[in-house]
Order: C-alpha cells, then structure tokens, then sequence
C-alpha cells in the first residue's frame, strides 16, 4: 500500500485527496490535490470558470501523536461581482481560516469546557487562534432557525467590564438558550432583536419577562403588543427591601438606660442584629429574632409595620393563589397607601404603575431567573477565561456555551 492512500484513509477528505508527503522542521506537511472540477466557489456562494491567480497555502490540521500535520494545497482566487478578489471555498477549512475545520471543531469543543490558554497550550496553538477558531465555528452553528418557536422570552443585561459597559442578553425560557446577544443596554439593542426576528415570529411571542428597567418595555410593547410582559419578582422584592431600610433609617438607635454607662455597646449591637431581623423573611426567623419583631410591635410600631407590609408583599409569591394575585396585590397597595409611611407609600405608588406586569408574573409563573441564571454562567465564562479582549470575543463564548451549539469530536463516530 502506498504511502498516500494510508494518508487518505487517516484523513477522509472530501472532494480531495494526498498526493505528497513530506517531513520538515515544522511537521509533516501533506500535498492535497483538489479532484477535477469545473467552477470556483467564493465564500458567498458565488461559482465561476475563471480565475484571478493561484497560490500555494497550508493549513494547521490535527497533530499525528507528538508531530504537527499541515495540509497545502494550490488555490484558487477568483473576481467575485459582490465580494470581489476572494479566495476560493476548500471542502477540508472554513472560508478565510488557517487551519482545518476539525482542528477548529476541536478548538471550539475544548473551549466550551476550559479557558482558552490552556486549550492553546494542549493543541500547540496561539490564544489568537483559538479566539478565532471560536469565532468561525459560532458563525458556522448560528442560523437564524434559532429565532424560530419563541413564545415566552427573557431579556436582561450583564456588564462585561468597568465603565458602564453592557452587554443584552435575550433567552428562551422553554429551552434555556441564549438566542440573542448584543453590544450596549439600550433601547436599538433590543429593537435590533425584533428586527431579526420579523414581524410573524414576533407576532408568536407570548410573554416577555425583565426587570423593571425603563429601557426594554417600551420595546416591547411596540414590537410585540399582544405579549405580556412579566416584571421579575426579585427586582419587586428588592424594592421592597429599599423601602424598608429607609424606614430603618430614619428611626434613631434606642439610647441605653441611665444606670447603664455610655460607652456600653449592647443597645447598639441590639439595634444592629434587629436590621438582620428585618432583612429575614418571617419564615427562617429564629427565636431570638423573632423576640426583637416582636418587641417592636410595642414599642416602634411604624417600623413593625413597614416589615409586615414586606412580609405580606413577598405573600404574593409564595403562598397566594395564581387566580387571587391582583385582589392581593390591590389590597397591599391600599394598605400601604394608608399606613402613612412615606417609603411604602412611594413604593406603592410604583407598583401601581406596573400593576399589570406584577401580576401577570404571577399568573404565569414567570421570572427572569432564567435570564439571572445565565447571568451567572457568563461570569463563569469571563472568569475562566481572565477576561475577553473585546466583546465580540465574550460574544462568540456565550453563543458557543450557552447557545445549544453541538460539537462532534473527528473521533466521534
């Protein structure tokens, strides 16, 4: 058997074939030869008869053991009437890349389960490589059919580095997918999401959930009118939370008793463990938190009920039935609205403005945890990773992490 037909049964190219072999000091480079054809393929689709020049070029493939493999072929570039001078499509590399599309797979499959330094240094590459490697197999998986079969969405953002630098992140809440990401926390970043998704996939949407930033529901409203948009619980709760440490800081610390001396700090670590108190919910109270709630009842009854009120809102989510939220939550604005605590009474007020998306929520049983889920896996990826020199680069990662893209190993049978 002759030493080129093993190489063609070890590599299994298509449409090509090994014509040489030869060792060097870089490796051992294979001749391919294209099999006889009759038109050039420019990256867009574009095919011609003609061609501008030739030139010889290799490309990084999987290494044999401890031997580094090039291929080098003789291409083709050719005059396209969109694109204009472009090299021709190889059937073993992606359109402008220097190393084989399994290498790259490779790349992008090692990637998705280690920082990129140290698939580098495992496959003998640069860190530039791998970026790019990332790059062209996300362009290669993400279609559009991802924007397909939307119907209950999450939109939130996360910051990827200091300076007020955002990035929209919008995903699916029936599979967990990122299926649009964004430069920059604005109103056209979203609006551009409604642009790639056209006016009928828009018109399947069904429920849209965020927090209640001023910047995404304008948006939605206008691009898909007949979805319910959902304001997040927990971003309610924390205003809740707000208004009740107002509350607590607008009482003064209780003075100790006159046969207590001055400089003694129990009232002061009294006063400081009933803000943890009021920070807990009702249920994981413990004894002696519960004394301090309690005591405050008789003693500071404005703040006992700025703590209650927080406690029936957070009801509204745990125990009150999808069908009764809007009494209940009517009913808690009302009781807010009189208890004469100017902090509720504000957030009372807030809430009313958003009375529909608060309660559809709940109805629904949505949130944007999963939207904060993956909030949380990108700061898992920016940490692995020491950080992304620009956001395209942290783009490309979310997608190939969390946007559903399968890889197969060349091993993979």
């Amino acid at each position: 058997m002759r030493v080129t037909t093993v190489f063609n049964r070890i590599l299994g190219l298509i449409q090509a074939s090994v014509c040489s072999v030869e060792f060097t000091d870089q490796g051992l480079v294979l001749g391919v030869a294209r099999r006889r054809r009759r038109r050039y393929h420019c990256p867009c689709g574009f095919a011609t008869r003609a061609r501008y020049d030739t030139s010889r070029r290799r490309w990084r493939h999987l290494d044999f053991g401890a031997t580094k493999v090039w291929l080098e072929a003789t291409i083709v570039r050719l005059d396209c009437p969109t694109c204009g001078v472009r090299t021709e499509t190889v059937p073993w590399a992606r359109p402008g890349a220097r190393h084989t599309r399994d290498f790259q797979d490779v790349l992008g499959w090692l990637a998705q389960r280690m920082d990129k330094t140290s698939v580098a240094r495992l496959l003998r590459c640069s860190w530039e490589a791998v970026d790019r490697a990332v790059k062209g197999v996300v362009a290669d998986h993400l279609d559009d059919a991802r924007l397909n079969d939307l119907y209950r969405i999450g939109v939130d953002e996360i910051s990827y580095k200091r300076g007020h630098s955002y990035l929209t992140i919008v995903c699916d809440h029936d599979t967990g997918r990122v299926v649009w990401v964004a430069t920059d926390r604005s109103k056209k970043a979203f609006d551009d999401f409604f642009t790639a998704l056209g006016p009928d996939r828009a018109a399947q949407l069904q429920a849209i959930t965020m927090d209640g930033s001023t910047i995404y529901a304008p948006v939605a409203a206008e691009r898909a009118p007949q979805a319910t948009i959902c304001l997040d619980p927990f971003h309610i709760i924390k205003w809740t939370n707000e208004a009740l440490e107002k509350v607590y800081a607008s009482h003064p610390p209780p003075k100790p008793p006159r046969e207590v001396k001055p400089s003694s700090t129990a009232p002061t670590r009294t006063w400081r463990r009933l803000r943890g108190a009021l920070r807990s919910g009702r249920e994981n109270l413990d004894p002696d938190r519960r004394a301090l709630i309690n005591a405050l009842r008789r003693h500071r009854y404005m703040l006992w009920r700025a703590w209650d009120l927080k406690e029936k809102l957070r009801d509204l989510y745990r125990t009150t039935a999808r069908h009764q939220a809007r009494a209940h939550l009517k009913a808690w604005i009302t009781d807010a609205l009189r208890s004469r605590i100017t902090p509720m009474a504000n957030l009372a007020l807030r809430l009313r403005r958003h009375f529909n998306q608060i309660a559809a929520a709940v109805e629904l049983g949505l949130s944007n945890s999963r939207a904060e889920g993956i909030n949380s896996k990108i700061r898992v990826i920016q940490r692995r990773g020491y950080g992304h020199p620009s956001p395209d680069s942290l783009t490309a990662m979310i997608h190939l992490c969390l946007g559903g893209i399968r890889l197969s190993l060349p091993t993979q049978t």
